[in-house]
């Protein structure tokens, strides 16, 4: 007499928990995130990201890389002041490598990281090095990026990745969403460094973004 009942209760907790989900979820850009609150891990460490900054690594690995770019509002053309780009990568191991003491995500994402704040002319740029595809070349070379923009959420975008990598397939270029932009660059040799451009645009591409 009573399992029915109980049954019924129990289907009726479950429903209104993926109600209470569903809701919240849809007001996350981007959708949901895993790992995208380590944009904040600044906070932790007491940094006060800058425009211009060098990972981790940076003199003691080859081969050396230099990204810069111009962030933009949603319609391309306006400078974005104030944006936290949070990058990270794989070591030259293919690994997730954290230091000694690791504080917040860098226990998932490894020490080289960084969190970068575009300036009033929405400038960014960062100096790290090459970092090696997933073992047995499961996923090409590539460098992870999340945004948190002032008064928003956070949420990722397209994954810096670098058109002479052999290990970048065709499928996989096609395959990118082109979030914020394509995260496909071209790199070329200056001065020693591998140096590379990428825009990015505000909310390109990405679900229940409101200006």
């Amino acid at each position: 007499m009573y399992k029915p009942l109980g049954l019924l209760f129990l289907i009726l907790i479950l429903n209104s928990c993926k109600g209470q989900s569903t809701k919240k979820e849809s007001n996350i850009l981007g959708g949901t995130c895993e790992g995208c609150e380590a944009t904040l891990d600044y906070k932790l460490l007491k940094l006060n990201p800058k425009a211009v900054d060098t990972l981790p690594g940076f003199d003691e690995n080859n081969p050396q890389l230099k990204i810069s770019g111009t962030v933009y509002k949603s319609d391309g053309k306006t400078p974005a002041e104030n944006v936290i780009l949070y990058i990270y990568h794989t070591s030259r191991d293919s690994i997730y490598e954290p230091s000694k003491n690791p504080v917040g995500w860098e226990k998932r994402h490894g020490q080289y990281r960084s969190w970068l704040k575009t300036d009033s002319n929405g400038k960014y740029t960062f100096y790290t090095f090459r970092p090696a595809p997933y073992p047995q070349a499961q996923e090409s070379e590539h460098i992870h990026i999340y945004i948190k923009e002032p008064h928003k959420t956070h949420y990722y975008i397209d994954n810096y990745t670098f058109k002479d990598d052999p290990t970048l397939k065709q499928k996989d270029i096609d395959a990118q969403e082109k979030r914020g932009g394509s995260g496909l660059i071209n790199l070329s040799k200056r001065n020693g460094i591998l140096t590379g451009q990428r825009d990015i645009i505000l909310g390109l591409n990405i679900p229940n973004y409101t200006e």
